[in-house]
């Protein structure tokens, strides 16, 4: 019996085929996504969606939100609530930074995995061992990390050359990395611009060549932590304190330093990510310049159900919107909308396929009837705002932006409360949500930048609301733990 089966009604016996269909229908999954993404970029000809360039970017800032998430998977799995992640950033990018600029980049490495580890460790004997409120302890943490930040900035870097005290003096390039030969052949296919050949060249191009070493570092991490959790008996230890921290006592397994120790490594990974920053993306200490990635890395492990590679998934798809952002190519985000536009129509399709195999064409009716009069009062609100937006010549793109949010809101509330009042389901939210995204792009809408602005979040949101329904968290995630209580 395993640990986290310690107490638990046995399992029947023999081996369980659903996991290898439903893993199998994963990759046929992600194939046609890929090839649908691949395929609307084409027609749009929004060719930096796939370019290597948008691939590196992408990596650079999904490296600090992933290893702040998958910090967040150790600590959890453990059974520890860690949202002292972002503090942790903090001390990780000063430490960094200032080790960094006196002793080479390497040594800032060191410094600021020491330093989030340090912080870790507060969290731990304040949760684990004094088992004070999970929540307030990491909001503690990352109040003290701002505030310590603030003045350690002022004695490391005021009066230095090229700093202030708020910005340390620059520290060393740490290099790139990539396989030779490469570069040149999947440059020019890139160049072609062809359907899905083109497309995968890019990303290759953009995993493989000109990446930093600490890049490549953070990427073997998520594999090694999926191995360390899943494939080794500490790991299975760890996540066992996670799920009955009460029944892996009884076989011998000491809950309390397994998840200091889990805390600690969290802020060691949270500490690397903050020398990511200052090492790789600005090449120098910011005070701020964390911006709330430990948060987005919680989203992030949330996205992934505390798993790394989901968390590593859920990190790309927030620093691949956000590239596309910084890099400001205008037909980049039409073509994301092109692209939900397509996704949700296969969702909908998928869904009314469902319901005919099971209701029969009586029943297909009934339900999609709903949706069809939503769709028909969600054109018409649609077309009045089109001819309101293009007759008041005062508006310009705020009032754009805010009857769009509010066509938004209005589409989500109502949708989702017509599909629970008429047994409709998600159809009355994926039909005029599809629509509205295809008529926006079929018309060539000039996407304010207010909007594009906001696409990284958006996107998150959007992604953790389709998805928290088939989540699991561990289940004793921030309980309190005390031995024999």
């Amino acid at each position: 019996m395993s640990l986290i089966d310690a107490g638990a009604a046995p399992a029947p016996a023999g081996p369980s085929p659903v996991a290898r269909v439903s893993r199998t229908r994963l990759y046929y999954v992600l194939a046609a996504v890929l090839i649908a993404f691949f395929a609307v970029r084409a027609l749009l000809g929004a060719d930096d969606l796939t370019s290597a360039g948008a691939i590196r970017a992408a990596l650079q800032l999904a490296v600090p939100i992933g290893l702040a998430g998958l910090g967040g998977v150790w600590t959890e799995r453990a059974g520890v609530t860690n949202i002292g992640l972002e503090g942790m950033l903090i001390v990780g990018t000063l430490f960094g930074a200032w080790a960094g600029w006196q002793w080479g980049p390497w040594t800032g490495v060191l410094a600021g995995v020491i330093a989030g580890a340090l912080v870790g460790a507060l969290h731990a004997i304040a949760t684990v061992v004094f088992a004070v409120d999970q929540i307030v302890s990491g909001v503690a943490i990352n109040i003290l990390a701002l505030g310590v930040g603030g003045v350690l900035g002022k004695v490391f870097f005021e009066g230095k050359p090229e700093a202030s005290e708020r910005q340390s003096p620059p520290v060393d390039d740490m290099g790139s990395w990539s396989i030779p030969g490469i570069n040149d052949p999947l440059g020019k296919l890139e160049g072609r611009h062809w359907v899905i050949l083109s497309d995968l060249a890019g990303i290759l191009r953009g995993v493989f060549v000109g990446l930093s070493p600490l890049t490549v570092l953070a990427i073997l991490l998520v594999p090694l932590s999926w191995l360390i959790l899943w494939r080794t008996s500490f790991g299975l230890r760890l996540r066992s304190c996670g799920e009955n921290p009460a029944a892996a006592e009884t076989l011998g397994v000491n809950v309390y330093r397994t998840k200091f120790l889990a805390v600690v490594i969290s802020g060691a990974f949270a500490g690397l990510g903050g020398v990511y920053l200052v090492t790789v993306s600005s090449g120098t200490y910011l005070e701020g310049q964390t911006g709330g990635r430990g948060f987005i890395g919680l989203a992030a492990m949330i996205f992934g159900n505390w798993t790394p590679i989901g968390t590593a998934a859920g990190a790309l798809l927030f620093g691949y919107t956000d590239a596309l952002r910084l890099r400001s190519d205008n037909s980049s985000v039409p073509a994301l909308l092109a692209f939900a536009a397509v996704a949700l129509i296969y969702l909908a399709i998928r869904q009314m396929w469902r319901i005919y195999q099971t209701d029969g064409p009586s029943g297909l009716v009934r339900r999609v009837t709903p949706s069809a009069v939503w769709l028909v009062a969600v054109g018409v609100f649609a077309g009045f705002v089109a001819l309101a937006v293009s007759a008041a010549d005062g508006w310009g793109t705020t009032g754009i932006v805010t009857l769009g949010l509010l066509l938004a809101a209005a589409i989500g509330y109502f949708g989702v409360r017509l599909g629970q009042r008429t047994s409709a389901g998600t159809l009355t939210l994926y039909l005029p949500t599809a629509v509205v995204l295809g008529v926006l792009t079929l018309t060539g809408f000039d996407v304010p930048n207010q909007f594009v602005g906001v696409t990284p979040n958006i996107a998150t949101l959007l992604v953790l609301a389709f998805a928290t329904q088939r989540l699991r968290m561990p289940a004793a995630d921030g309980l309190p733990y005390r031995r024999g209580a």
